[in-house]
């Protein structure tokens, strides 16, 4: 289904996990498609812990349909944890009617019971052949979250950022990341409704 391209005041994405399963590549390949194949103004910032692989690394985008003020994030409205770790970090950052995504496999421990998961990681080993397309198949779930995302754009971004000899796996890995998430997940407005609904929910809870 064709997602329509619409206004966006401010959107927060934090894309978190550990050294080694692409977070920083991830972070780059969706800010580049949100900016050049959808026009939106988009900012791309990274951290990377103190170990090139197995410490923690952290990606944040910021998308808006108007020029971007403070380009660093501030309240979430998507996080996504690769790892237990990058969870319990996080997970303070986020808006109430904010959206987790989180990868089973390695999260066991959420810190809400509101949230979307799918075992990245065994999805990887186990569907692609390949660990390393893990994150290709959080871009192709995150694609689907997203209401303003067109996935005909991020697969063509996702086509001309690669180097030939791995495009054909990594694509294969997105559209699994894709379909997994439109099975398990449902369509993107009733998941953000959910999620508004739930923090409007335990707001009206806190001022009884």
């Amino acid at each position: 289904m064709k997602k329509t391209l619409q206004h966006i005041h401010r959107f927060e994405i934090r894309l978190s996990g550990l050294g080694g399963q692409g977070i920083i590549t991830l972070g780059r390949l969706l800010g580049a498609s949100l900016a050049l194949g959808h026009g939106y103004h988009v900012t791309q910032t990274q951290s990377y812990g103190p170990e090139a692989r197995g410490g923690s690394s952290r990606a944040d985008v910021v998308i808006s349909s108007s020029p971007i003020s403070y380009p660093k994030t501030e309240n979430l409205d998507l996080l996504v944890a690769l790892s237990q770790e990058a969870c319990n970090n996080y997970y303070r950052y986020m808006k109430r009617a904010g959206v987790l995504l989180v990868d089973t496999t390695l999260v066991q421990h959420t810190p809400t019971n509101h949230f979307l998961g799918l075992p990245f990681t065994r999805m990887a080993r186990e569907k692609i052949g390949n660990p390393l397309t893990i994150n290709t198949l959080v871009l192709g779930a995150v694609t689907h979250l997203l209401p303003f995302a067109e996935r005909r754009l991020i697969r063509k971004s996702l086509e001309e950022n690669l180097p030939p000899k791995i495009q054909a796996i990594n694509v294969k890995a997105f559209n699994l990341g894709l379909r997994q998430a439109a099975k398990h997940f449902g369509e993107a407005p009733e998941i953000w409704k959910l999620a508004k609904d739930q923090a409007n929910a335990a707001e009206e809870q806190e001022t009884d």
